[in-house]
């Protein structure tokens, strides 16, 4: 595909990117970049194709709208054309151990010689400064959970900690990177002076803990693991019912003072005043969930177990939707495909994968844009499927790649 083939939509059509990320955080960013129109041109290593490929139909997704192209970028003629393609782009976003960039002879002085505007989102495990060894350290997404201390706060008090699914880490992280891109990129056009971002794995994830994370580093107070359990309200938060589970959270006066008279405590002096929350007096901390509730709490806590597990999953949503009590099922993929909310939404779009060479079902483009709206022009692409298109458009002749292919500096696909 060449640039010229591509339709201009969305409010990033103007925004030219260098993907040189693989596997999930990094593309990710460039993935929600291409959504809203940028031109996203993803250098993929000729020393593997990227390992993300192995999940299949998600690879359609998660490079959707992209070029690809392969690229030794190391060797000496991978940064020559690095180099040039960096003068004809805004963003570049790369992930790899930190310093990696460095070794290569790349540093972000280098970059910025090429295209002093050029914003660089450096994404890695642990940083590209810090502790020496730290910085050199392998990173995957659990490990990311493992040190911000994110995985600890996950599972059972007598179980270990728990690594939340599927790649929490690595999505969060992409999210991080992709708002603290465009900001930089719109100071960028204001300047002319580019931007290099150090956007690392833990710290995203430490970042989403609030008063969990504020309580912990003023007050000493390390959370118990409390798998499903609520850490102040009186129920379990995932209520078992006749068919299924449902998600209860209740908050709210309103909701509150419903419930407590849907169970037939409106007269009972501990839940006095009517629609003061039935809350737990177990701290944050405390060694055990067998503690004994407090009466107001565990006669709330029994009565809606109780119920809940008398009726069925439909019939909790609906009678507690009424009230006003914030609830959901909990929704396997089959009651996604068919939940009226998800239809009308249209969460889920049929696209055709050029891979597979069928149609696919996938997730559309989120949050949604009223007036300049993304467009999915096409899934993830094979393997050097635009190698020879876009080095065309940086200047290259035909016998010229044929000859980086011959070197190795690029590699053909199946």
């Amino acid at each position: 595909m060449k640039s010229s083939d591509r339709p201009k939509f969305g409010n990033l059509q103007n925004l030219k990117v260098l993907n040189a990320g693989a596997v999930i955080a990094a593309p990710f960013v460039c993935e929600l970049f291409a959504e809203q129109g940028a031109d996203v041109i993803e250098l993929e290593s000729t020393v593997a194709p990227d390992m993300y490929r192995m999940y299949g139909d998600a690879w359609s997704v998660d490079r959707r709208n992209q070029r690809m192209i392969t690229l030794n970028i190391p060797s000496p003629e991978g940064k020559e054309i690095l180099l040039q393609m960096v003068k004809w782009a805004d963003v570049l976003v790369e992930s790899s151990k930190g310093g990696t960039w460095e070794k290569w002879g790349l540093t972000d002085e280098v970059l910025w010689e090429a295209n002093p505007a050029l914003v660089i989102l450096h994404i890695s495990g642990f940083g590209n400064w810090g502790d020496p060894d730290y910085v050199r350290k392998a990173s995957f997404d659990p490990i990311g959970q493992a040190f911000s201390g994110y995985s600890n706060l996950n599972g059972f008090p007598d179980s270990p900690p728990s690594v939340t699914k599927p790649f929490t880490g690595d999505f969060m992280t992409g999210l991080m990177g992709a708002w603290a891109t465009l900001a930089a990129v719109i100071r960028a056009r204001e300047t002319g002076e580019g931007e290099s971002i150090d956007c690392c794995q833990f710290e995203a994830l430490v970042r989403l803990q609030g008063a969990t994370l504020s309580d912990g580093i003023n007050h000493g107070i390390q959370p118990m693991r409390i798998g499903n359990e609520d850490l102040v309200g009186a129920c379990a938060g995932a209520q078992k019912c006749k068919d299924g589970y449902c998600q209860v959270a209740v908050g709210g006066a309103g909701p509150v003072k419903k419930l407590v008279e849907f169970f037939g405590f409106a007269d009972d002096p501990d839940f006095q005043p009517l629609g003061t929350y039935p809350s737990v007096t177990r701290k944050p901390g405390c060694k055990s969930l067998d503690e004994p509730l407090p009466d107001r709490a565990a006669k709330f806590r029994a009565a809606l177990d109780s119920w809940c597990e008398k009726h069925t999953v439909e019939e909790v949503n609906r009678i507690f939707g009424q009230m006003g009590v914030a609830v959901s099922p909990h929704m396997t993929y089959e009651m996604m495909l068919n939940d009226p909310h998800y239809q009308a939404r249209e969460v889920f779009v049929d696209c055709y994968d050029e891979i597979t060479q069928k149609t696919v079902k996938q997730v559309n483009m989120i949050p949604r844009f009223k007036k300049h709206p993304g467009k999915i022009v096409r899934g993830g692409a094979k393997y050097d499927a635009d190698t020879q298109d876009v080095l065309e458009e940086f200047g290259y002749s035909e016998k010229e790649i044929e000859l980086l292919y011959e070197k190795g500096v690029l590699r053909k696909g199946e």
